[in-house]
């Protein structure tokens, strides 16, 4: 069984549908706490965040899963920090949402363009495809675009304002890289906006998902 830790209950129907989709038969279990990502955007990832994530964690293990994600950009990485593969004290080994789509990021061109709505997500994002840049003997540039008055957007329940505003900053950034990273889950439905662009444009759920599905498999 696959488990996710959302922040933000929108994502359990997203990735519920990707897992029909790219995993049939695999069952799924999700636990929604918006209080890490609340703490995290206020205060920094401090040890509050962390037991937070934890006690997720922990609930998706009681509850049978074998593999975990957070879908949380934010927090992932704390999450896959306490995964059994990194050592951490979790039974189960935890996939970070957003490593698939940065391993294919650093594949597809030198000059990543990275555009975040949450200010909590991109130093996480940055450090990440830094490290599977390196990890591939690649050099890459990271080229940021934060847009934070999206995220009131998505707070309030606007998804299409969310999508649409995230959809005009990567426009913007496109004609500049390689490669448009979308860095939170939340990003999804932008990507829909963007297929015309000449540049692929890649996020995290479905990658993770797809990921998720090859571990469970493979046992």
């Amino acid at each position: 069984m696959i488990g996710f830790l959302h922040t933000a209950a929108v994502h359990r129907d997203t990735f519920q549908a990707l897992v029909d989709r790219h995993a049939p038969g695999v069952a799924a279990v999700h636990v929604v706490d918006e209080e890490p990502l609340a703490g995290a955007r206020e205060r920094g990832p401090d040890a509050l965040v962390h037991r937070q994530v934890r006690a997720g964690l922990d609930e998706l293990v009681a509850r049978g899963a074998s593999l975990a994600i957070c879908t949380c950009s934010s927090l992932a990485g704390i999450a896959e920090r306490l995964g059994r593969d990194a050592g951490g004290p979790l039974p189960v080994p935890v996939l970070r949402v957003d490593r698939p789509m940065a391993e294919a990021a650093v594949r597809a061109g030198r000059r990543i363009g990275v555009v975040t709505t949450s200010a909590s997500s991109v130093a996480p994002t940055g450090e990440l495809l830094t490290e599977c840049a390196a990890a591939a003997g690649l050099a890459v540039e990271l080229v940021p675009a934060t847009c934070p008055d999206a995220w009131d957007l998505f707070t309030a329940g606007d998804l299409d304002g969310y999508a649409r505003r995230i959809a005009a900053t990567a426009e913007r950034l496109a004609p500049a890289v390689d490669v448009l990273v979308l860095a939170q889950a939340s990003m999804e439905p932008a990507a829909a906006r963007l297929r015309h662009l000449p540049v692929p444009v890649l996020t995290t759920p479905r990658l993770a998902v797809e990921a998720a599905a090859e571990r469970h498999a493979a046992g």
